[in-house]
């Protein structure tokens, strides 16, 4: 009877702790659909629904936990931007460059100016016109081209990563990392605590690392990994900087399966950049702000920022974006891009759960006779976000856009989206919500129409790979599979 008393003392509670919660959501008038998804769950699952809520659902106030304007505020301050023009003075310089056609003497650029300039404003983000961008498209060539670059660094490297394995390219990156340490090159590794969970009871990986000098620091720490409200806020950033001068982003993280050696997912296509010139500058800055944020530590000097020779004509701009910003520069350029696009929109994303903005704008380009292509791995990693995918490809066919289903002998990671010939995307963000508005993520933004053709080529060639879905075949799906997908979009909103 006693058990039976405590039961019911321990259920009340959750449900009570259910309604209070209920209450403050609704009360902080997020968005209505994710609104209404976290009161669903805490209805439906009153218990596990107010755990959930703890772990994924809260939301943080930035101003109290994200301190980043400020540090803006003592970077200005104390003019440590000067060897690259003054951040702030550069981002004016160019808003008016692109108001006044400066920088592109083509008269059909305004998808190019929109874009630019927005993220101008957003993201503060200039763009750099001395770039030499290669663009990589497997682990295989990521890997090979990092350990080069990793061999020939002269004074230091920085890394930042959301997954790293313990795995034999874990450990080859590492002991690569090791042997430059013992040479004397400064190396600072950033690794996102609840990403690398993998390594929580495998401390010695880092700890090997610490011994030989390189400093380790963990991306918001998750002390208690059952209660703690930091959990979803997640850094899914991939960046590594060397001497300054060379950097890599994209989607590729430190994990045997990017080499396609998981028997699960079989050959692992993803898209990486490596970038020589002034795109680097911002990859650097936001290490080092990422690095000061975890460590407290400011490195700021100008050895960081050196200055670098002609490496090339590739125009684009490095955008992050995350919960330390007001603004969703990333989410609002896709939009930005995908409203102005007359000819083509090709995208490829491991996930699918765009915002109503941006399905709209992908149907109203459909509609209006653009060629929207989206390509969607054909085996799911995560299922549940899986099916919540599926479910939003059929307004998307049914105003005349493709989908197509990458081949289930391999599995798709690529974030990247092409826009006209004339603008292109690669780097950390999926085509989701959590993506947009709760991780730390960072895009490269190209305007270089031979990188661009490229990543469309790329584009080309992994649509030879791929079964397209046509509506009749969507529509046609067996019954458990749509049933999946309408209860996983219930919750997409949350996901």
């Amino acid at each position: 009877m006693e058990a039976t008393g405590v039961l019911a003392y321990i259920i009340g509670f959750f449900v009570m702790s259910a309604a209070f919660v209920s209450v403050v959501i609704f009360l902080e008038n997020r968005d209505p659909s994710r609104t209404i998804a976290w009161l669903l769950v805490l209805l439906l699952f009153p218990v596990v629904g107010f755990v959930i809520y703890i772990l994924f659902g809260q939301n943080m106030k930035k101003k109290k936990i994200f301190k980043i304007q400020k540090l803006f505020s003592e970077i200005n301050a104390n003019k440590i931007f000067e060897s690259i023009q003054n951040f702030e003075n550069l981002i004016t310089i160019q808003k008016q460059a692109i108001m006044e056609d400066l920088v592109f003497y083509d008269p059909d650029i305004n998808i190019k100016r929109r874009v630019m300039n927005l993220l101008l404003n957003t993201g503060r983000a200039p763009f750099t016109l001395n770039n030499s961008v290669k663009i990589l498209n497997s682990g295989e060539e990521k890997f090979k081209a990092l350990f080069e670059d990793i061999r020939n660094a002269k004074r230091h490297i920085h890394l930042e990563y959301y997954i790293i394995k313990d795995s034999q390219i874990g450990r080859a990156v590492k002991e690569l990392l090791i042997e430059k340490a013992r040479e004397g090159i400064q190396i600072r590794l950033l690794y996102d605590d609840v990403g690398c969970w993998n390594l929580w009871f495998k401390r010695s990986f880092f700890d090997e690392m610490r011994e030989c000098g390189i400093k380790v620091a963990p991306f918001l720490p998750v002390k208690l990994p059952f209660l703690n409200r930091r959990l979803n806020y997640r850094n899914h950033r991939k960046i590594v900087v060397i001497d300054g001068k060379i950097g890599y982003v994209g989607g590729i993280n430190i994990g045997d399966e990017y080499l396609g050696k998981d028997e699960k997912f079989g050959y692992w296509r993803d898209t990486h950049m490596r970038i020589e010139g002034e795109a680097v500058y911002m990859l650097q800055l936001t290490f080092l702000l990422d690095w000061y944020f975890s460590t407290k530590e400011k490195l700021f000097s100008t050895c960081y920022f050196p200055a670098i020779s002609y490496c090339g004509h590739n125009v684009m701009q490095i955008v992050a974006s995350g919960p330390d910003s007001d603004w969703e520069a990333i989410h609002q350029a896709y939009f930005t891009a995908i409203s102005q696009a007359k000819r083509m929109i090709y995208i490829q994303t491991p996930y699918f759960i765009p915002d109503d903005s941006l399905l709209v704008a992908l149907r109203t380009a459909a509609l209006s006779g653009v060629d929207v292509r989206i390509m969607f791995p054909g085996k799911p990693d995560h299922k549940i976000v899986y099916h919540a995918s599926l479910s939003y490809f059929e307004s998307i066919l049914k105003s005349g856009g493709k989908v197509f289903l990458y081949d289930e002998k391999g599995f798709l990671h690529s974030k990247v989206m092409v826009v006209d010939d004339d603008i292109a995307s690669v780097g950390t963000a999926n085509m989701d919500l959590r993506s947009f508005m709760i991780n730390f993520e960072i895009n490269g933004f190209i305007y270089d129409k031979e990188i661009v053709n490229s990543l469309k080529q790329d584009f080309l060639n992994d649509q030879l790979r791929c079964k397209e879905i046509t509506l009749e075949e969507y529509h046609n799906r067996p019954m458990l599979q749509k049933l999946k997908g309408s209860y996983a979009r219930l919750f997409s909103p949350i996901l």
